[in-house]
C-alpha cells in the first residue's frame, strides 16, 4: 500500500471508531455520570487514582496531570495520582509481591472509600490493573474500567465500564484520550 494510501485509511479508520463512539449513547451517559461523580467526589475531598500499563501507563499519567494541572481552563488543583510513575514502589512492590501486585498495593495504601479508581487496559484483562480493581472495589472505592471492544476480566469488576469501540490497539488507545479529555473538560465545567 502507498504512504499516502496508507496514511488516508488509518485516518479513515479513526474517524470510523470515533463515529461509533459518538453513536454509543450508553457510554457517553455512562462518561457524563462518571464526570459528575468525579466532580462530586473530588469536592469532597476524595481523589482519582489512575492505573495501566505501557501506553496506558501514559495516559494515566497524563490524565492525572491534566487534573492536578489544569485542563483547558485555569481552576484549583484536582487530587489526582498516577499509580505508575513512582519507580520505587514499583519496583519494590514487583520484586516483594509480584507485578500482578503492583498497583493493587499502591491502591490498599493510598485508597480511600469515596476515592475514584480508574483502570486503562486495550485488552480488558491486564492482571495487574485487575487485582487493582479488586482491590479498589473492596476498599469503597468507584471503579472505572477503561477498555477495548472485546470483553475481558475488568468488565465484570468495575462499576463503570467505558469501552472504545474497537479490537485495534491504537484505535482503542486513541478513543481512550478522546473520553479522558471528555471526562476533564466535564469534571472542569461548572
Amino acid at each position: 500500500m502507498k504512504t499516502r494510501a496508507l496514511m488516508e485509511s488509518t485516518i479513515q479508520d479513526s474517524l470510523a471508531t470515533k463515529q461509533r463512539l459518538l453513536d454509543d449513547g450508553a457510554t457517553l451517559d455512562a462518561l457524563a455520570q462518571l464526570a459528575a461523580h468525579i466532580k462530586q467526589q473530588l469536592a469532597k475531598g476524595h481523589k482519582v487514582l489512575l492505573a495501566g500499563n505501557g501506553g496506558s501507563a501514559a495516559d494515566a499519567q497524563h490524565i492525572a496531570a491534566e487534573f492536578v494541572g489544569r485542563f483547558e481552563a485555569e481552576r484549583e488543583a484536582l487530587a489526582a495520582i498516577a499509580l505508575t510513575t513512582d519507580t520505587s514502589a514499583l519496583t519494590a512492590i514487583g520484586n516483594d509481591y509480584g507485578f500482578e501486585q503492583v498497583f493493587a498495593r499502591q491502591v490498599a495504601g493510598l485508597g480511600q472509600a469515596g476515592d475514584v479508581f480508574i483502570g486503562i487496559s486495550t485488552s480488558g484483562n491486564s492482571a495487574n490493573v485487575v487485582r487493582a480493581l479488586e482491590v479498589a472495589q473492596a476498599k469503597g472505592l468507584h471503579t472505572v474500567a477503561l477498555v477495548g471492544a472485546r470483553a475481558g476480566l475488568m468488565h465484570e469488576r468495575a462499576d463503570t465500564v467505558l469501552a472504545a469501540p474497537s479490537t485495534r490497539t491504537a484505535r482503542i488507545q486513541e478513543c481512550h484520550i478522546l473520553m479522558m479529555h471528555l471526562l476533564c473538560q466535564l469534571v472542569d465545567t461548572p
